[in-house]
């Protein structure tokens, strides 16, 4: 019996890194892919739309959260020594920043999309030319970040033995010491914050093109059976993002939940709660690539 329960905690901890590394790889070249993608109009002395500013940020804030992930586990698989008491400081507090700056993105880029489908009644112009300052918003989101992550350096430490009863290769991953009930509160309130802005941007989408096809579906005539007007295609993409970021946004934070009230630091709940956190930023450049008009179709 012990011996098949250490056969399964090997067999779940290999899948597990497996599943780490295989993020890594994937979502690495897939918003390295999404940045160029985006930043390929400017590269052509063509202006950039301020969707394509918003992208171009989000895929930047994507790649820091992956590497920064990714630095601990390829140290200790191809390393001698884990990371020291600076090294992981930064590194926690690089990726802290990329996921609040993901999260601010993807809200200014759902916000913006709103704005974008709003009708040009005077009340609205104002709001209208929200979308031309979506470059200096994602600046914004950045400095927010950095902001509201400054408590990073004081709770994480270098790596540490956590006890017997997790895996010996937890000496190789930075400790922090849990934060203070009134920084977690203040953090999941902004998070909520955003993630509020999200939903109500997409409900709004969805209210707006519901009503603009009831208006206008006795005018047009579809041309094929994928036929869908860019606006829809827009939107549509928009409302996938957010959908796939709420799921994996809750899905990490009940584990992170119960790793805070119930001080279980096994080595495999902290990494799966790792896997979690980035499963994000490495689904969301594949659906954007693939949705953008300009990616070539193999197929229809």
């Amino acid at each position: 019996m012990i011996l098949q329960k250490d056969v399964l905690r090997a067999t779940g901890n290999v899948a597990l890194k497996t599943t780490f590394l295989l993020q890594i790889g994937f979502g690495t070249l897939a918003n390295v892919t999404l940045f160029f993608h985006n930043v390929s109009p400017v590269l052509h002395g063509h202006k950039q739309r301020p969707t394509h500013v918003v992208l171009t940020h989000m895929a930047l804030a994507n790649l820091l959260a992956l590497l920064s992930s990714g630095i601990p586990h390829m140290m200790a698989a191809f390393l001698s020594n884990p990371l020291s008491s600076l090294g992981c400081k930064a590194v926690y507090y690089t990726h802290r920043v990329a996921r609040s700056s993901t999260l601010c993105c993807t809200c200014v880029l759902s916000t913006c999309q709103f704005l974008t489908l709003i009708p040009g009644r005077v009340e609205w112009m104002t709001l209208r030319r929200a979308p031309k300052v979506t470059g200096p918003s994602c600046c914004v989101c950045w400095v927010f970040g950095a902001l509201t992550s400054i408590y990073i350096p004081v709770n994480v430490t270098g790596a540490q033995n956590m006890g017997n009863y997790t895996d010996t290769q937890g000496r190789w991953f930075c400790s922090s010491s849990i934060p203070r009930t009134g920084i977690g509160i203040l953090l999941s309130c902004l998070d909520a914050v955003f993630i509020g802005l999200m939903v109500w941007a997409s409900g709004s989408m969805v209210g707006l093109l519901r009503r603009h096809h009831q208006r206008v579906q006795h005018i047009h005539t579809p041309k094929g059976p994928h036929s869908c007007p860019p606006e829809t295609r827009a939107v549509h993409t928009i409302l996938m993002l957010v959908v796939t970021f709420v799921v994996f946004y809750m899905m990490n934070l009940v584990f992170t939940f119960y790793i805070t009230v119930f001080l279980d630091l096994h080595l495999w709940l902290i990494q799966t709660c790792n896997v979690l956190a980035l499963c994000f930023p490495t689904v969301s450049p594949f659906l954007l690539v693939l949705r953008d008009p300009r990616t070539p179709r193999l197929c229809s």
